[in-house]
C-alpha cells in the first residue's frame, strides 16, 4: 500500500528584507551573502503574523484547494520550534481557528498535537502520521511545519532569518509523493543550538528582599526569547556527523549497496541557509566516491574535499538533483521545520515549469535537527503530481512580496511597531493577547478577516 503527502499548500509573510539591504547596514560584502550563501530576501512576520497565523492559514488554503470536509480529517499534527505556550500546542490554535471559518464543532474529532526537535520536528510529525494512515488507510491527515526563524539583530544568524509554514495532506493513495517504510537514523545530545528557559534575578531588577512582582513569588523572573543559543561551526559540523551516519544507516535499513543518491532524482535537505545543501553533501559524496576524492589536487585531506566540490563531478550533482530545492530558500529565507519541505516545493514547482517527467522518479529526504537528530529517507513520485503542483503556485506568490526598509526591519523585529505594515486580508490574524481577566491572562485571540 502507498502512503504519503496528497496535495500541499503553503502560506509565507507578505514582508521581506533584502539580503542587500542587510549586508549594507551590517557592512558586509553583499556578494558573501548572495554568491557565497544564495541569500536574496528575508521574509519577515508582520505585527498581526505568528507562527500560529502561519499554520492556521496553510491548513485553511490546504482543505480549500482540495475542497475537503473537516469530519475528513482524523489528524492535525504540528512540527514547530516557535511554540507560544509551554502546554497548550499550537495545534490546538490551529483547530479553533479552522473551525471559526469552517463551523463550530467541525473537527471535534479530529487529533491534534505539536511535535519539537529543533528543524526536524515536522517530519516526526509526518512519519507519526505515515504509519497513522498505514494502520488506517481509510483515514486522512494533516502535517504542518511553521515556524519563525528569528536571531538577534547584529548577530551571525541574522542573515539567516525567515518564517513560512507548509501543510500536507497525508493519505493512502497520495497523488504527489509515497514514502518508504526505510527510514536511517542518527541521534546524539548536543548543545549546536538550543532555547533555553532563561532567568533573570530580581535583584538585578533592583527587586531586593523577593517582593511579588507581575505574579511572580519566585527570586528569579523567567525569559522567554524567540531568539537561539548557538554555536555555528559547532552545529555545522553536528549536521555533517549526524547526516553522514543516517545516510549509512539507511543503506543498511534499506539493504541497498553501492551509491543510493546516484538513484534519487532530487535531494532535499534541512536548508538554515540556501546553500547549507550542498556544502555539507559533499562529505556523502566523498565517502561513496573514495577514489575520486584521492584523485583530487591537494596535500592534506581538507585541501582534498574543497577541490572536490568543485569537481565537475561534484557540480554536477548540485545543479541536477540539489539547486531546483534551493530557489525558494534564497528568496525566504530559513523556515526551520519547514525548510525541506519547501525544497520540496520548490523541486516540484521548478519542475512542474520545465515539464520534466518525474512519474516514478524517487526523490531522497536528508533531515536535520539541533540537538541533535537526522533522518534519511526516500520517496517516489505519482504520475498525477502535476495535477496538484499546477495549483500552488509557489515562484508567483514569492513575486508578490513587499519589501520593507531597514528601519521597519528592526522595529518589527523589536516588537516596536503597533500597527500591522499591511492590513490582514483573506487571512488569519492576531487580535488580541488577554492581560486583565486573571484565569486568562496570556490568552491568545485570532480573527479571520
Amino acid at each position: 500500500m502507498k502512503v504519503g503527502i496528497d496535495s500541499i499548500a503553503f502560506d509565507i509573510p507578505q514582508l521581506y528584507l533584502p539580503i542587500t539591504t542587510l549586508a549594507e547596514n551590517r557592512n558586509i560584502e553583499a556578494d558573501k551573502l548572495i554568491k557565497g550563501l544564495g541569500l536574496h530576501k528575508m521574509s519577515f512576520l508582520d505585527v498581526h503574523q505568528d507562527v500560529v497565523t502561519m499554520a492556521s492559514n496553510a491548513a485553511l488554503k490546504l482543505i480549500r484547494q482540495e475542497n475537503l470536509n473537516p469530519t475528513e480529517i482524523n489528524r492535525i499534527y504540528v512540527g514547530t520550534e516557535s511554540g507560544i505556550d509551554s502546554s497548550k500546542p499550537v495545534a490546538s490554535y490551529v483547530l479553533s481557528n479552522l473551525e471559526n471559518v469552517l463551523g463550530e464543532g467541525s473537527f471535534r474529532n479530529c487529533d491534534v498535537v505539536d511535535l519539537t526537535f529543533a528543524c526536524i520536528g515536522a517530519i516526526d510529525a509526518l512519519q507519526n502520521c505515515l504509519d497513522y494512515i498505514r494502520l488506517n488507510p481509510t483515514k486522512k491527515a494533516v502535517v504542518i511545519a511553521s515556524d519563525n526563524a528569528k536571531y538577534d539583530l547584529n548577530s551571525t544568524g541574522e542573515y539567516t532569518q525567515g518564517a513560512g509554514a507548509i501543510a500536507m495532506l497525508i493519505t493512502s493513495t497520495p497523488r504527489i509523493l509515497s514514502f518508504s517504510n526505510e527510514v536511517g537514523v542518527s541521534t546524539q545530545g548536543v548543545f549546536d543550538f538550543f532555547k533555553p528557559r532563561r532567568t533573570v534575578g530580581k535583584e538585578a531588577l533592583e527587586l531586593n528582599d523577593n517582593p511579588e512582582w507581575q505574579g511572580v513569588l519566585e527570586s528569579e523572573i523567567a525569559i522567554y526569547k524567540e531568539q537561539p543559543v548557538f554555536d555555528g561551526q559547532y552545529s555545522n559540523q553536528c549536521y555533517i556527523n549526524r547526516i553522514s551516519e543516517a545516510y549509512k544507516h539507511f543503506k543498511s535499513e534499506s539493504n541497498q549497496n553501492g551509491k543510493v543518491y546516484e538513484n534519487w532524482t532530487a535531494i532535499l535537505m534541512h536548508l538554515p541557509y540556501c546553500f547549507q545543501g550542498r556544502r555539507t553533501f559533499i562529505e556523502i559524496f566523498a565517502q561513496e566516491n573514495a577514489q575520486l576524492l584521492e584523485a583530487q589536487i591537494g596535500e592534506t585531506p581538507k585541501d582534498k574535499l574543497k577541490a572536490l566540490a568543485k569537481s565537475p563531478e561534484y557540480l554536477s550533482l548540485v545543479n541536477e538533483k540539489i539547486l531546483p530545492s534551493e530557489i525558494a530558500s534564497g528568496q525566504i529565507g530559513n523556515i526551520y521545520t519547514g525548510s525541506i519541505f519547501l525544497g520540496l516545493l520548490s523541486t516540484l514547482s521548478y519542475h512542474f515549469e520545465q515539464k520534466s517527467d518525474l512519474k516514478n522518479k524517487k526523490f531522497g529526504f536528508i533531515a536535520y535537527g539541533s540537538g541533535s537528530k537526522s533522518k534519511v529517507f526516500e520517496a517516489q513520485v505519482s504520475p498525477e503530481w502535476q495535477s496538484v503542483i499546477k495549483k500552488i503556485q509557489l515562484f508567483e506568490t514569492l513575486e508578490q512580496a513587499t519589501a520593507i526598509d531597514f528601519s521597519t526591519y528592526e522595529k518589527l523585529h523589536k516588537k516596536e511597531l503597533k500597527q500591522s505594515v499591511i492590513t490582514p486580508k483573506n487571512e488569519f490574524y492576531l487580535s488580541s493577547i488577554e492581560k486583565e481577566n486573571p484565569v486568562l491572562v496570556g490568552a491568545r485571540y485570532y480573527k479571520f478577516n
